[in-house]
């Protein structure tokens, strides 16, 4: 029962994260905080890291511009795309965008590691698409053909695809680092990366109404969650952990409503719903359409059989 609290608390930090995106949409340029949340994790990092980083600095030399790919995915332009979004989505459909990042994980993997489709793949994205279109179009399917996607929807949802390749890259590279190794490395080349939008940007300033919201990216989204997660996967499987993320768009959506005062309305929780229905389908449903088709096959030639020998 323990072994569950760690997945658990993870999500929930990172749903407590997706309202202090949408909190520091007024209190600080996304800019800076995307800069100042990565240069304090790797600042707290290193005591703990560089050490070893060191010793293995010949393996990252080798893998340097992967490790770099990797940074620029997850931590410039995830987050990055997820502050400026949040100056017009509000952080119940941030949380549910996040859910669908599982799913996305798969339907790409189906084309860069060439993974079998399954019978909930096919299913959960077409009835996850269904709930998004209904979520974006805020109950009207209608108002996308005359008004299009917003701005912070679309950055949402490039957002949630650029973290879904970030996570089959992870897995197809194969980098002989331990995980806090290769996200040191992967955090030291967003912070470089965000550096000239940080240095452009018109006010970088800390303040007493931001400097919590840096503090809480860095830390505990940013090094305590992804400990907690590690450890879930460690201890349950990825496939059990996995789980868990579903429970980030409703965690979000009730902290929203009482720290931001927002409203749950009547379509995000039926495009909500859809998309999380769809997304369990493609975690659970794991029987291959090429073994179904052989099934069918065999079936059928089981049943010509039988009416053959009945003549």
């Amino acid at each position: 029962m323990k072994n569950l609290l760690f997945p658990l608390i993870a999500v929930l930090l990172w749903s407590i994260n997706a309202i202090v995106n949408k909190a520091a949409a007024t209190a600080i340029d996304p800019a800076a905080i995307s800069f100042y949340r990565w240069a304090l994790a790797l600042l707290v990092m290193s005591p703990f890291v560089l050490r070893s980083v060191l010793k293995n600095q010949h393996i990252i030399k080798k893998h340097w511009w992967q490790l770099a790919i990797l940074g620029a995915l997850g931590m410039m332009i995830y987050q990055s795309l997820a502050y400026y979004a949040a100056h017009s989505v509000s952080a119940t459909f941030m949380g549910i965008m996040n859910s669908l990042i599982p799913l996305l994980t798969v339907v790409i993997s189906i084309f860069v590691l060439r993974v079998i489709p399954t019978l909930g793949i096919v299913l959960g994205t077409f009835l996850s698409l269904i709930g998004l279109v209904w979520l974006v179009s805020q109950g009207n399917p209608a108002n996308l053909f005359t008004q299009g996607l917003g701005s912070g929807e679309l950055l949402m949802l490039v957002a949630s695809a650029a973290y879904a390749l970030y996570g089959v890259l992870t897995k197809r590279w194969g980098i002989p680092l331990s995980s806090w190794d290769s996200l040191y490395v992967q955090i030291f080349f967003g912070v470089i990366l965000l550096l000239p939008n940080f240095l452009l940007a018109d006010d970088v300033t800390l303040t007493k109404n931001n400097i919590g919201l840096v503090i809480f990216a860095g830390i505990a989204a940013s090094i305590i969650a992804p400990a907690l997660w590690i450890q879930g996967v460690i201890r349950l499987g990825a496939n059990t952990t996995s789980i868990f993320m579903n429970l980030a768009p409703v965690f979000t959506a009730i902290i929203a409503i009482f720290a931001l005062g927002e409203e749950l309305k009547s379509y995000h929780l039926i495009g909500g719903g859809v998309v999380l229905i769809g997304v369990m389908l493609a975690q659970q449903l794991r029987t291959p359409l090429t073994e179904l088709f052989k099934n069918k096959k065999r079936n059928s030639q089981k049943k010509d059989c039988l009416n053959d020998n009945s003549q």
